[in-house]
């Protein structure tokens, strides 16, 4: 068992649930892949880094996140920092052929998550974009019963990511809030959630339709650079321009046929993280709802017809990832252990000399639908997605 030293830039909430995975990683999954090591974190300033480095367990802090690439005892490079700051540092970090996990949306734009895709392809590194849903086990659960035909030829795909953090105009501009640096809003922060998990669920996007809205255009300008998610509110304050979107819908066309559609908002008051996907297929249905993560509703069209309607499956030691999490169904998890099973995943990968998915090709993949959606949206008509080549 290999220990992996992490050079983690970024400490703030993506910085946090990192290295709570690196910690807790082998307490679950034992014997572990591989031991992550806590080794340095770079935040903005010395002291930022200092204090980084106490709350999160890490040997050593940096106001430069360079000296992470530069150092030769560094195996893992870690990306949780704002959007604009992803693909210099990963392109940095595959030249000096370290490991790479970078939070998601892997980049502002397809072209900037194209450098970094073809940064990584050619060399002999493991490279992860952190799309954890995915990795909730009624999640896993749901993709085995679809390769096993248990729903049959999959039909639609309704997919749903919706939050009421920012729906107070006076929460503050933040980095979120700012196309320079995030990229997008709701689509680019949330919604490519639930589009990487129709992906891994259904299959590639072929078009789309979308529209997306600007709900509130000016917010009150953000004291300090940390993102606060809606937590604290501006003052009467001057106010900046909001040039992203709060909500995205669009309609999807599939590869194979099936259609779909994914909503996202960040302004839906009483929704907290409410994450859904409703499948329908020949052969039954799948209904997954975050806010109730260990659960899996499932229909079989092949039950008696006394019988036939959604019953619950709770997951436990019987489903995926079973054996690292709790022994007994239904104890419940949470974020957190989404963030430990990717950690695993991941480890597992750089230890066995495999890869890993959603890796840097996925993350681009999904920029070329967020690309399109966009376009679309500015068009008012389907807009083909393009398919990136191997």
């Amino acid at each position: 068992m290999q220990n992996l030293n992490v050079g983690l830039i970024g400490g703030g909430f993506m910085g946090k649930a990192h290295s709570l995975a690196y910690a807790a990683m082998p307490m679950f999954f034992w014997p572990a892949p591989a031991l992550p090591v806590r080794k340095v974190i770079a935040e903005a300033n010395p002291d930022l880094a200092a204090d980084a480095a106490r709350r999160f367990g890490f040997e050593n802090s940096t106001a430069d996140w360079r000296s992470i690439i530069d150092d030769p005892d560094i195996h893992v490079v870690d990306i949780a920092t704002p959007n604009h700051l992803h693909a210099e540092i990963a392109i940095a970090a595959a030249e000096a052929g370290k490991h790479i996990i970078c939070e998601k949306p892997l980049a502002r734009t397809g072209e900037e998550s194209k450098a970094m895709y073809d940064a990584v392809k050619d060399k002999n590194i493991v490279h992860m974009v952190a799309f954890n849903y995915r990795r909730t086990p009624a999640v896993a659960l749901a993709k085995k019963y679809i390769e096993e035909g248990a729903i049959g030829q999959i039909l639609s795909f309704r997919g749903t990511y919706l939050q009421d953090w920012s729906a107070d105009p006076n929460s503050p501009l933040s980095w979120r809030f700012q196309k320079s640096i995030a990229g997008s809003g709701a689509l680019g922060d949330i919604a490519t959630h639930v589009i990487d998990m129709a992906r891994y669920l259904v299959g590639e996007f072929s078009a789309v339709n979308a529209v997306l809205s600007t709900w509130i255009p000016e917010r009150p300008l953000q004291a300090g650079g940390a993102d606060a998610l809606g937590t604290v509110r501006g003052g009467e304050g001057p106010r900046g321009q909001v040039d992203v979107d709060d909500e995205v819908m669009t309609m999807i066309r599939f590869a194979n046929g099936a259609v779909g559609s994914v909503e996202a908002t960040r302004n839906a008051h009483g929704r907290n993280n409410y994450i859904t996907f409703e499948i329908h297929g020949t052969e039954g249905s799948i209904v997954f709802n975050y806010e109730r993560r260990d659960e899996l509703q499932v229909c079989f069209a092949s039950d008696q017809a006394d019988r036939r309607g959604f019953r619950t499956v709770y997951t436990g030691p019987a489903h995926p990832y079973g054996e690292g999490l709790w022994p007994i169904p239904a104890l419940g998890i949470g974020y957190g252990e989404t963030k430990i099973i990717e950690a695993y995943d991941f480890f597992k990968a750089i230890a066995e000399g495999g890869s890993v998915s959603p890796n840097f090709a996925d993350g681009y993949q999904v920029a070329l639908i967020d690309d399109a959606i966009v376009e679309s949206a500015a068009k008012e008509s389907w807009v083909e997605v393009p398919q990136i080549s191997a």
